[in-house]
């Protein structure tokens, strides 16, 4: 790299990819916090219950309306509480979305299996941290302590 105007290039690319490295780590304590603190609660069309969910979308607090469910059939009421269930999820990965961006983040962490767990904190770096090396791959950057991660496929 001796040409200045590569060596600016590459510096501009680095700066760029460490803010946005930076953008998505305020996404994810945004995120954190949210798990951790907010509540979302629903009440079913027909006010016979409300359910309360906390900020991962997972089901904390069930509160039947005084007496209207007992006059309700049981399989009415089954659906009335799994509606009201897959209504509450749905509100709380909305809330998810919401903060990651449109369709969750830029380069696909998938929100829902980032709430229940099931995706993993070197899947979430690699997501993060993949356009960056990406970028400094392209301009001959080399980076220590690096692990080669695979190419994406086009």
């Amino acid at each position: 790299m001796s040409d200045w105007a590569s060596l600016g290039d590459s510096e501009r690319a680095l700066e760029k990819a460490m803010a946005d490295l930076n953008a998505e780590r305020e996404k994810l304590t945004e995120l954190s916090r949210v798990w951790k603190e907010e509540r979302t609660t629903i009440k079913a069309k027909d006010q016979s219950l409300s359910m309360t969910f906390d900020g991962r979308g997972d089901l904390v607090e069930l509160v039947f309306n005084e007496s209207k469910y007992r006059a309700m059939p049981p399989a009415q009421l089954a659906s009335v509480i799994l509606e009201t269930l897959r209504n509450g999820r749905a509100k709380s990965l909305e809330r998810m979305n919401e903060i990651m961006g449109v369709g969750g983040s830029q380069d696909g962490i998938d929100l829902a299996a980032f709430a229940t767990g099931e995706l993993d904190a070197e899947k979430i770096m690699e997501s993060l941290m993949g356009p960056m090396y990406e970028k400094m791959d392209e301009f001959g950057v080399e980076m220590p302590g690096r692990r080669e991660t695979p190419r994406r496929e086009e």
